[in-house]
């Protein structure tokens, strides 16, 4: 099911495959499809949402079913269990904890001469959150893409989802708690298209964020430059980096946990240990057997699963940090003293008892991650995301008089004459 290399002459065989792809997968068709898509939505609007919805979801829109009602919202609470409002209440509670220490404040300094430099943080005015409801449902993915967005003052958050995630009473109950009320039962590539361009029910928004399967994805890249997006976005990934003290039942878990996102998930154990790689072997052949979703565990496992056994804790590092995996987990000794050494990862989760379940749900660390390798120039979702920067610039007479002869010089030299004349003029002394 899963093999177990010796990494001793570099990066070759399975592990160049896995560190070679790319971070989507998609097909000029489908390229073709969703632009068609986007466009009809573009030019058509409600009436292309009425009319995509039908062919791909088996459902007809009417105006009144196109928004989610709040009666929607307050019947699905009766549906949910007490325990399930608990946890994602204290999810929620966490994620917003977190994230409230990532505000940003603008700042000024007086650089004397009269002259004021500012540089001043505005929350992005609309914010469209996409909803997946294809395979699985994923409530914690809505926390964790609304409460950055609401922490750093956002104005509205647009909601569209599948008409299948609409009759899903956890996704609703969820969005109540995060007080989300204009939510649309659109979904695939056409959702994204009526929230970049708006139509005559769903207002246009300056960002879309959430994530969605290959239409969805492929929709936000091609609408990206109308309106921001948040990244895109490939399959799961977890690398776990072990020593001689790690558990080995600890270690398959998790990696089983990651293998059951879809096939195309990515678990790779790194350790230090030939024994400790032969035990997680072992454990992963042992706990597949209960689980659920052991068909798409298998698959991802062989063809995306590894054990790779180094010759030293360093060697191991180097390895990790040419992976730059979506969640990295330090199982070693001194965890606290190896993290120095990580330059490239998503999360980093810390010990033997803190597993990348804990981030994707409940700590408050945000789980939307950089995969892909991309964790070498990204970083996780955050309020900073959420956040425009604008530079303020006061000059004085007195300033222009002592160094427009300088900004003119650079001017001149880029050959650009009505920039050098608007400082010239500026130069000229009061005549007395």
């Amino acid at each position: 099911m899963i093999d177990i290399l010796e990494y001793k002459n570099g990066i070759r065989g399975k592990l160049e495959g896995l560190l070679s792809r790319p971070i989507s997968y998609w097909s000029s068709d489908i390229e073709i499809e969703v632009k068609a898509i986007v466009d009809t939505v573009k030019d058509f609007g409600d009436e292309a949402l009425v009319k995509l919805t039908r062919e791909f979801d088996g459902v007809k829109l009417s105006g009144e079913k196109l928004r989610i009602s709040p009666q929607a919202i307050e019947q699905a609470y009766q549906a949910v269990e007490d325990e399930f409002l608990t946890a994602i209440q204290e999810a929620i509670e966490n994620v917003t904890r977190y994230h409230q220490r990532q505000k940003l404040s603008s700042w000024s300094f007086d650089d004397g001469d009269g002259v004021a430099l500012e540089e001043r943080f505005v929350p992005i005015e609309k914010v469209g959150l996409y909803v997946p409801g294809g395979k699985a449902f994923y409530p914690s993915s809505i926390v964790m893409n609304a409460v950055p967005a609401k922490v750093a003052g956002v104005d509205r958050i647009i909601v569209a989802m599948p008409p299948k995630a609409a009759d899903n009473p956890y996704i609703l109950a969820t969005l109540g708690e995060l007080k989300l009320e204009e939510i649309y039962t659109i979904g695939g590539a056409q959702a994204i298209a009526a929230m970049a361009f708006g139509t005559e029910t769903v207002p246009k928004v300056d960002k879309i964020v959430g994530p969605g399967n290959v239409y969805v994805g492929l929709a936000k890249r091609y609408v990206y430059g109308v309106v921001d997006i948040d990244m895109l976005a490939g399959p799961s990934e977890v690398v776990i980096l072990a020593d001689q003290t790690a558990n080995p039942k600890f270690i398959a878990a998790d990696m089983l946990a990651q293998a059951e996102h879809d096939q195309m998930a990515q678990a790779i154990c790194i350790t230090t240990s030939v024994e400790l790689a032969k035990r997680v072997k072992a454990e992963i052949s042992q706990q597949i057997k209960g689980l659920k979703r052991r068909k798409i565990i298998t698959e991802a496992l062989s063809e995306l699963g590894l054990i790779v056994v180094v010759e030293s804790l360093d060697e191991g590092i180097k390895l990790v940090n040419k992976i730059a995996p979506e969640h990295l987990e330090l199982m070693t000794a001194n965890p606290r003293q190896d993290l120095q050494k990580i330059r490239n990862a998503g999360a980093i989760f810390l010990g033997q008892y803190s597993p990348a379940p804990v981030g994707d749900y409940f700590a408050g660390t945000n789980h939307v991650l950089p995969t892909g390798g991309t964790a070498r120039f990204s970083s996780p979702l955050g309020v900073y995301d959420f956040l425009k920067r604008s530079s303020i610039v006061e000059y004085s007479k007195r300033r222009i008089q002592k160094k427009g002869y300088l900004i003119r010089r650079l001017a001149r030299i880029e050959e650009l004459g009505a920039h050098e004349k608007a400082i010239e003029m500026r130069e000229q002394k009061d005549k007395n």
